[in-house]
């Protein structure tokens, strides 16, 4: 007789009753063949004995078994495990390919080697460098989920808990017409407005509209690498040009239209990812020029349009538009956290109609709540003031950063000072490699992170992307002494 008292286990604090924990675990013995197709069960009387459980719990269990298939009842003879079930492979108790199929598929599937290397996960004690990002402890939580709880205890709140539009939540779309038109000098309707989750989502939903196998499509020589992910997804061809502090080389761009079919340019024109220059005005005429003239469509990604130190925003592509050619991505992931997926594409209608129906395909809608916080947040002030206030903290960083950058690790590291956002460009001494220091630093508990990312056209720059916002005062300190104690085991 099988051994049901020592395989079967009861957790008598859960709140699953005891007649369906048995059933589970005996429908799993029969799928792994231990219960072979026709094996008798024991008698209610004797397994309630054996598992000391009551009677009604066996008569129970074995009356949901015989409704979902996997036994018959027979007069007069018993309970029976159902023959007629296909067996999918019998197996061992304890053999090594249980574990494995958790970690092998048993069908084929497309894979793409083309996408961004998965992050570390955190260990104790390191430190790990980012690209530029906010800090999350500068968040107003407080005042978020005030607005939040405002929103969920409003009548009308019901009428949000369904599905909506694939554009986004209307609130939120009017709210951004009035801000964005504002502040950064843009005359958009809208209908010119669709919300996505992220700067990232605008990127693949532009990729999705525009690229096909082998279209072509101009990025930087050094790119924001997630971009080009999203566009080799594609299956397109990527051409680069030049980057100097005047931001792409508009010439390089013009010189590519004239010999092949551009469909599409992709640019961050207020501070290039990842080298942190701005696109001069001459040079932002021209690429309009050039969009009008060859019929291509800029995605200007203005991911961090906010953050300016030293002089007031420049306003975008997209608010000199005249033609059409202007997909236009921000977020207010960058802003405020990256856990808020709130972000917005902007384009002429037709093109916004288009990029909903392919979001819809991926992603119904939005969260309708969260969208309605956020449109509240702007329209009161919250989110103009949580940005003067994050930016007094983050010009402080910079500046501490760059002195400590410069007076401890000026033999190893060259950089220019940024004029804005959350991140400084680092060129390292031809001597060393990232690839060294990555090594080195993790003896110091310091993670560089994916280096090579930064230097996608193989230029061999050896410069890399490092933020400085989201460390505090003493943070910055231990950073720069890890990194010092790092290059000092180099030499």
């Amino acid at each position: 007789m099988f051994p049901f008292k020592t395989s079967i286990t009861f957790d008598r604090k859960s709140k699953r009753p005891l007649y369906l924990q048995l059933s589970n675990q005996i429908i799993e013995l029969i799928r792994d063949g231990v219960l072979a197709s026709g094996t008798k069960l024991p008698g209610s009387r004797i397994l309630a004995e054996q598992l000391e459980v009551h009677r009604k719990t066996i008569v129970a269990c074995y009356d949901e078994l015989l409704i979902q298939g996997w036994v018959v009842s027979i007069p007069k003879k018993g309970t029976f495990v159902q023959q007629n079930l296909p067996v999918q492979k019998e197996q061992i108790l304890g053999d090594p390919e249980i574990i494995q199929i958790e970690k092998k598929a048993g069908f084929s599937f497309y894979q793409n080697g083309e996408f961004a290397k998965p992050m570390a996960a955190h260990k104790e004690g390191f430190m790990y460098l980012d690209d530029g990002v906010s800090d999350g402890r500068l968040t107003p939580l407080e005042d978020i989920a005030r607005t939040y709880r405002r929103i969920c205890s409003r009548q009308t709140v019901f009428d949000h808990l369904s599905y909506g539009s694939r554009y986004g939540n209307n609130t939120l779309r009017e709210a951004l017409v009035q801000y964005l038109n504002a502040s950064r000098g843009l005359n958009v309707k809208k209908e010119n407005i669709l919300i996505t989750r992220g700067s990232q989502m605008g990127i693949w939903l532009s990729a999705q509209l525009l690229l096909q196998k082998n279209d072509s499509i101009i990025v930087g020589a050094t790119n924001y690498a997630s971009a080009d992910y999203t566009f080799l997804n594609r299956s397109a061809k990527i051409e680069r040009v030049s980057v100097d502090k005047d931001g792409i080389v508009t010439d390089e761009v013009e010189e590519l239209c004239k010999r092949k079919r551009i469909r599409a340019l992709y640019v961050t024109s207020h501070h290039h990812h990842p080298t942190t220059v701005t696109l001069s005005a001459q040079r932002r005429i021209h690429l309009l020029n050039l969009a009008k003239k060859f019929g291509f469509a800029i995605i200007e990604d203005d991911y961090d349009y906010d953050f300016n130190y030293n002089h007031a925003p420049i306003l975008p592509l997209a608010s000199h538009d005249a033609n059409g050619n202007v997909i236009y991505i921000g977020s207010v992931c960058k802003t405020v956290a990256p856990v808020f997926r709130i972000g917005y594409l902007i384009a002429p209608k037709e093109v916004v109609d288009q990029a909903a129906k392919i979001r819809g395909l991926a992603d119904r809608q939005g969260d309708a709540l969260l969208e309605l916080t956020f449109a509240d947040f702007i329209k009161s002030g919250d989110l103009d003031r949580h940005i003067r206030k994050v930016m007094k903290v983050y010009k402080a960083r910079r500046d501490l950063f760059c002195s400590l950058f410069k007076e401890e690790l000026g033999n190893y590291l060259d950089f220019e000072i940024p004029m804005g956002g959350m991140a400084i460009w680092v060129k390292l001494n031809t001597k060393y490699s990232w690839k060294e220091v990555a090594r080195v630093a993790k003896k110091q508990h310091l993670e560089i992170g994916d280096w090579s990312r930064y230097d996608g056209a193989k230029q061999g720059h050896n410069s890399i992307r490092i933020g400085f916002a989201s460390y505090n005062e003493e943070e910055v300190q231990e950073l720069v002494r890890r990194l010092k104690r790092t290059f000092e085991d180099l030499e």
